[in-house]
């Protein structure tokens, strides 16, 4: 990235030692270091950011490109069943003809007896140390 060979980073750290000074030279690498990981930390967010934005847009590119190929393939096949049966042929979906009726419809509830009051579950009571009223 930088094309520091090894004569150069050998010359920066004997630099480095002479201003610094051996004993602050710990806390300066820890520093650095730190300074570092935040900057590829933000880099590879940006990063991903633009690859994202990038991979969108093809993905917007490739559906109208797809989209348009479907139009051209379904114009093809109702011209060719046209011309085979001799009329139109529908290519879209089928019309809606209006509401559907719920009357006519049977209520699968209707058949059953409505539940007896014998069949309803007992009262249980609500401290288990009472007893119930029988």
């Amino acid at each position: 990235m930088f094309d520091i060979g090894a004569v150069e980073l050998l010359v920066v750290v004997i630099v480095a030692i002479l201003v610094i000074g051996p004993s602050e030279m710990p806390r300066a690498m820890r520093t650095a270091g730190r300074w570092i990981g935040q900057i590829r930390k933000v880099s590879s967010h940006f990063r991903a950011g633009i690859d994202t934005m990038v991979r969108e847009a093809e993905l917007e590119d490739m559906e109208k490109k797809w989209k348009a190929q479907n139009e051209a393939i379904m114009k093809r096949s109702a011209i060719k069943a046209e011309d085979e049966v001799g009329e139109p042929v529908m290519t879209g979906p089928p019309p809606v003809e209006g509401p559907v009726a719920t009357d006519s419809m049977p209520d699968p509830m209707a058949d059953d007896p409505a539940p007896s009051p014998k069949d309803a579950a007992p009262e249980l009571p609500l401290d288990p140390k009472k007893p119930t009223k029988d």
